[in-house]
């Protein structure tokens, strides 16, 4: 009898889990997750792609925008948030921007007429 109720607690551990990609960590704590399916339409027999959204728990708050993570089904926690972050299983590649490109200065067809005709000898 003792290992029945062994098996019993282990299979009561076993939650829903989905893979998608984060598309908002704005919030504190919390992340928006698109999971995509792609099904056959019932009457077309087409495949279609379906997408949902989740709102999951992010503790520490390392998950960004575009990442690939899993998400496991747990108790409410809002009145949205059904899911926690479980792991990330692929960061998303980071653009940066280098800093003096952004101080250049803008030149506007104005600006450009007075520097021509200041180059212009008189």
């Amino acid at each position: 009898m003792a290992d029945g109720s062994a098996v019993a607690q282990n299979t009561i551990g076993h939650k829903n889990e989905k893979i998608g990609e984060v598309v908002s960590s704005k919030m504190q704590k919390t992340i928006v997750v698109e999971v995509t399916r792609r099904v056959s339409h019932p009457m077309y027999k087409r495949i279609i792609t379906k997408r949902k959204k989740f709102y999951a728990h992010d503790e520490r708050g390392d998950a960004n925008i575009g990442d690939v993570v899993r998400i496991i089904e747990c108790r409410p926690m809002s009145k949205l948030k059904r899911w926690r972050l479980g792991e990330i299983l692929r960061k998303a590649v980071q653009v940066a921007v280098e800093p003096a490109a952004l101080d250049l200065p803008v030149e506007t067809t104005r600006t450009r007429k007075k520097k021509e005709e200041a180059r212009k000898p008189a």
